[in-house]
């Protein structure tokens, strides 16, 4: 008697098929990334080939297209490599970021840039500035805002020293395991990890861990490596640190906030051109008299201009001054935008176009 034909066969022969084509296409796609090359280096174009608001557009693109059953964020991913392969043909990026390798500023740096950019891991959020002004890195990834413990001040003060401009920005939902050797709570004496990622898990330690000592680390990253060493210890950290550092994830998602993001910009020395969806940061420094903040809103309100966010920060050029980081929605080349600036720096003592960028894109 006969066998049945295997009902899996038809199919995997269909995917063999679909691998076929899709590899074909990658590599047309790569000849073509190449070509674009030649001839930006024909044009005199040789120190920048990457280019934000193309690739924003791209993933947009693919996103919109998208009917399943793949989600769009993994769609996004997939795109985001055959792009960052393309680019590295060109030319390969060198992206500076808090390290050392597996912080969460490195997760966020390979979501926006892709796995195949040359990492330079460094020892603080003012190295990542200084590298990139250097010229040591192209880019710089860098934290702005967390979405339960709001702005990182360090990185605005940074901000306002600094001629770099933001041409990009990435949202990470921030997942928080706790890992260890151990294998249960009562073996764990002490934690470590960043003082924000502490902030964001109080709750949990708070519950599982009330007699462990928290010791607070330059980075996540840094303290999975303390961890590893030390007996009786865990380090908070992303599922990025614990397959580079080999330490297991005793328990996974302790953030106190499911929904915990944290947005990233990305710092050059390039202006992104528009993308169609973009954002504009502004450093305006206001005059010391009342009314000033309604001067500074009135131009984006008349234009119906949305503002995502504004913060405050002492100016430091004199007693009770201030200056405000606003977000806004727009480019600096929209004529309406362009418009509310130039009404904003009739209204204030100076103002600073941080950068215009594409928004986030999943």
């Amino acid at each position: 008697m006969s066998q049945p034909d295997d009902p899996l066969a038809e199919i995997r022969q269909r995917i063999d098929e679909i691998d076929t084509s899709v590899q074909a296409l990658v590599s047309e796609r790569a000849q073509c990334a190449a070509r674009v090359a030649e001839i930006k280096q024909q044009q005199g174009e040789t120190a920048h080939f990457y280019r934000p608001e193309r690739e924003a557009q791209i993933l947009r693109a693919v996103q919109q297209r998208n009917q399943g059953p793949l989600s769009n964020e993994a769609i996004g991913g997939i795109f985001r490599e055959i792009m960052a392969a393309c680019l590295a043909l060109e030319k390969p990026l060198s992206v500076a970021f808090l390290g050392p390798e597996g912080t969460y500023t490195h997760a966020a740096a390979v979501k926006h840039f892709g796995s195949l950019i040359q990492t330079q891991p460094v020892a603080s959020i003012e190295e990542v500035f200084r590298l990139v002004e250097a010229g040591g890195a192209n880019f710089g990834v860098v934290p702005v805002e967390n979405s339960t413990e709001g702005v990182i001040n360090h990185t605005l003060d940074l901000m306002m020293q600094s001629a770099l401009s933001i041409s990009g920005e990435v949202e990470l939902r921030i997942r928080h395991n706790l890992l260890s050797k151990e294998s249960n709570f009562d073996s764990i004496a002490r934690v470590y990890s960043h003082q924000q990622s502490f902030a964001q898990c109080r709750l949990w330690l708070d519950r599982h861990l009330p007699k462990a000592e928290r010791i607070a680390t330059n980075s996540n990253a840094e303290g999975v490596l303390l961890a590893r060493e030390h007996d009786h210890s865990a380090a908070i950290a992303g599922q990025l640190a614990s397959g580079l550092y080999q330490l297991p994830i005793l328990n996974a998602d302790i953030e106190d906030a499911p929904d915990n993001t944290t947005r990233f910009v990305v710092i050059g020395k390039h202006r992104s051109p528009p993308s169609g969806n973009d954002r504009t940061s502004l450093l305006v420094f206001t005059h010391n008299r009342a009314g000033s903040l309604f001067g500074l809103l009135k131009p984006l309100a008349e234009r119906n201009i949305s503002m995502s966010n504004i913060e405050s920060r002492p100016s430091r050029r004199g007693v009770w001054e201030y200056v405000f980081f606003i977000d806004i929605d727009g480019h600096r080349d929209d004529p309406s935008v362009a418009e509310a600036i130039a009404d904003i720096e009739q209204a204030s003592s100076m103002v600073t176009v941080l950068g215009s960028y594409p928004r986030a894109v999943l």
